[in-house]
């Protein structure tokens, strides 16, 4: 009998559940532990923060489910994790042994690294639902007396998608009320050209995604950083190519919305061998810890070098098609461990990214998601929007129901040529 544990209930950890569950025999045991005990559908927090949807609407409480599936569910966080006696300790006490491990906790948000960044200082965040939440009540205040606003992501940050489907949504909501003509926009980001996304672009991500700020008047700044936030104020600094600092600009702002950098959980980080500086997992490309063998991880908490030098520190997103791949591997990898065979399988990591502008969007696909790429195409239109509400929907059924991937949507991913495995017969 086995006992795998998974740290972590967003995205990675949920379908991780469901997809070992799938590949366990009768006598294995998979425990899940996390620290909140709703899963929330992160894709739909921007729709949350202007009131397109209701926090109730993009929740799944997991313990029905999870209890359906024969898999033990523990809502509670992890305070410490000691993977050479094989065990994490969490808030109530209580320790839980394993076999194998799978570490899917996702980031911490590192707000403080920067002064009067994030919702505990002056600005709003979409990167949880309870930021989301309160970001639409600063937002409703913000439209009963409008001024400049201020969107973009931070230095060092790696999810820059959402900053970009953030900025058109309040575009779009600000001139459904008739008040985008007093309401100045400002795009901040890290990024040295609009459309980088961490990934050096996809596609013609850059000529879309500054065709589309210039057509909505939005301003921008590339190769900026963020020195504080102050109320209703940021200080910026536009960096040279050399790493100096170019100018030294103030935005005023009367709603702003800034996504933050990521670092690893708390009880992850200065494990040696187990994370690099930032706290985040190593792994080799079987989804596995160099140094803890039976140790895995997916998600946004993997280390993941950066594509190359910017002027200001970029991270490479993990998009939620490219977690599914890691996850995939990462089930398949334990069994063969299991079954007493070294693990072969490796996640495609391909890209599949739908970004809402709330009455249009654009999407990409990269195969894959860091260059040279077998595919690297993007698109824009309305039926970027549609597509993305379809997909919401599905995929919160598809999370209610306990299933990691139907068969009809494989199916299709075969049709289009999108897999979640590397086609090798290579050993570790």
């Amino acid at each position: 009998m086995a006992h795998i544990l998974i740290m972590g209930a967003g995205l990675g950890g949920v379908v991780m559940a469901y997809e070992m569950k799938d590949l366990l025999g009768r006598d294995d045991e998979i425990t899940v532990v996390t620290k909140d005990p709703i899963y929330h559908f992160v894709p739909s927090n921007p729709w949350v923060a202007v009131k397109w949807r209701t926090r109730e609407a993009v929740e799944v409480n997991l313990a029905p489910t999870f209890a359906k599936r024969g898999i033990t569910y523990k809502p509670v966080p992890v305070t410490k994790l000691e993977p050479d006696e094989n065990r994490v300790t969490l808030a109530d006490g209580s320790v839980i042994g394993y076999d194998f491990l799978v570490i899917a906790t996702g980031p911490e948000l590192a707000f403080d690294e920067i002064p009067g960044l994030g919702p505990e200082g002056y600005t709003t965040s979409i990167c949880h639902v309870d930021h989301a939440t309160a970001a639409a009540e600063a937002f409703e205040q913000f439209c009963r007396n409008p001024g400049p606003i201020v969107t973009g992501a931070v230095q060092g940050a790696s999810c820059f998608g959402p900053a970009y489907e953030f900025t058109f949504i309040l575009e779009t909501e600000l001139r459904r009320r008739k008040i985008r003509d007093q309401v100045p926009m400002t795009f901040v980001t890290a990024e040295p050209y609009i459309g980088h996304l961490g990934l050096d672009g996809v596609g013609d991500t850059k000529g879309l995604l500054e065709a589309e700020m210039r057509q909505h008047h939005i301003k921008f700044m590339t190769s900026t950083r963020i020195a504080k936030v102050e109320p209703g104020k940021i200080t910026a600094e536009e960096i040279a190519d050399d790493g100096s600092v170019k100018k030294t600009v103030e935005l005023p702002f009367g709603f702003s919305m800034m996504l933050p950098s990521f670092r690893g959980i708390a009880p992850l980080r200065g494990i040696e061998g187990l994370v690099n500086p930032r706290g985040f997992v190593l792994i080799d490309k079987h989804q596995r810890n160099p140094k803890y063998r039976n140790v895995f991880s997916v998600g946004v908490c993997v280390a993941i070098p950066p594509m190359g030098p910017t002027p200001v520190p970029c991270g490479v997103p993990k998009t939620g098609f490219m977690i599914e791949s890691m996850v995939t591997a990462t089930a398949h990898n334990i069994r063969q461990l299991l079954d007493g065979q070294e693990p072969t399988h490796q996640a495609t990591w391909n890209a599949v990214c739908l970004a809402d502008f709330g009455d249009s969007g654009v999407a990409f696909v990269a195969q894959p998601q860091l260059p040279p790429r077998n595919v690297n195409w993007s698109s824009s239109g309305v039926w970027v929007h549609n597509a993305k509400i379809a997909f919401e929907k599905y995929f919160m059924r598809k999370m209610s129901r306990g299933e990691s991937e139907p068969f009809y949507e494989k199916a299709m991913l075969d049709i289009l040529g999108i897999g979640k495995l590397k086609k090798t017969t290579e050993s570790a």
